[in-house]
């Protein structure tokens, strides 16, 4: 991670070290927060940020699932994420978005605490691990089982909710692998841990559905662009062993993109390397992302479109 010079936060850009929040604030303490992970590529028009209404819908909801509303709509949140990125100069870079309660509201009550938006950007390389895209990552099915259902709010991507994915990873990293598989309770493959994953059997994708999921965009980027394609997507319940005898297996996510999974369990799926589906999904992706693609413009947000129609109806 590169940090950024500078930050948005409640309508105003400062220096990223003058961004600061209350010790005693109710996100700090409990968790009780939504955010989202975005990514701005560069193209031949400049930075070009990725489904960014779909990103900043997800925001919303995620909010309104836990209970309260954010105050921006979204088009005032894609103004303000252009604006960063500009503020920033930056080519291509991640974008987070956080909106989490400020101080009050400390016994579990959280109506007396203001709910405040940041938007923070910094350049990210490959999430999994530097040459994972090319040469594919190692896993380890997680100790960890992914929340049941009705643990928690399954479909807010809320900050609470990461405590199990951090652990996840940071016991893989520590066993020397690059990212964990997690196991729903029911033993079936459930998601890395930020990251959807895909199989591929006999030409045809197969992924978990969506029951205790969250509904990923980058998964529903890949699903498209698979079917447009003409290959066969599935979506079904399977156990760990259904993956160990893939042909190929890959992990997507904002972060991830579509990292080939090469290896779980120190036994290699496939042949151990990223195979020919993985490549060619990778390279529909990436045309898409950098703007070397016609198909879906409407998935393409360039930052100096907003800035200059924001200019236009400032005038």
């Amino acid at each position: 991670m590169d940090k950024a010079e500078k930050i948005w936060i409640d309508g105003e850009i400062v220096p990223w070290d003058a961004a600061q929040v209350h010790l005693v604030s109710n996100t700090l303490h409990y968790g009780f927060g939504v955010f989202e992970g975005i990514r701005a590529y560069k193209t031949d028009r400049g930075p070009a940020v990725f489904r960014l209404r779909e990103h900043l819908v997800r925001l919303k909801n995620s909010a309104r699932i836990l209970g309260f509303e954010i105050p921006q709509s979204v088009e005032e949140m894609t103004e303000a994420t252009c604006d960063i990125i500009r503020a920033n100069g930056f080519e291509q870079c991640y974008i987070r978005p956080l909106a989490f309660l400020g101080e009050g509201g400390m016994g579990l009550s959280y109506e007396e605490a203001p709910v405040r938006l940041l938007i923070a950007t910094w350049f990210w390389g490959e999430y999994v691990g530097q040459g994972t895209l090319e040469n594919g990552s190692r896993v380890r099915v997680s100790t960890y089982n992914r929340h049941h259902i009705n643990t928690n709010m399954a479909k807010a991507k809320a900050c609470g909710n990461y405590m199990l994915f951090q652990m996840a990873r940071t016991e893989a990293k520590r066993d020397g692998y690059d990212e964990a598989l997690l196991l729903d309770t029911d033993g079936h493959v459930a998601e890395g841990s930020v990251e959807h994953i895909f199989l591929v059997r006999d030409g045809r994708l197969v992924t978990p559905p969506l029951t205790h999921l969250l509904e990923g965009i980058t998964r529903d980027t890949v699903i498209i662009l698979a079917r447009e394609m003409g290959l066969e997507v599935r979506e079904e319940l399977f156990s760990r062993d259904h993956v160990l005898t893939s042909d190929e297996a890959f992990f997507v996510g904002t972060g991830a993109e579509v990292t080939p999974v090469v290896e779980v369990d120190r036994r290699k799926i496939g042949d151990g390397k990223r195979g020919p589906v993985t490549k060619k999904i990778q390279d529909a992706y990436f045309d898409l992302v950098y703007g070397r693609s016609d198909t879906h413009p409407e998935w393409l947000t360039y930052v100096e479109d907003v800035t200059n129609a924001a200019a236009a109806a400032a005038e």
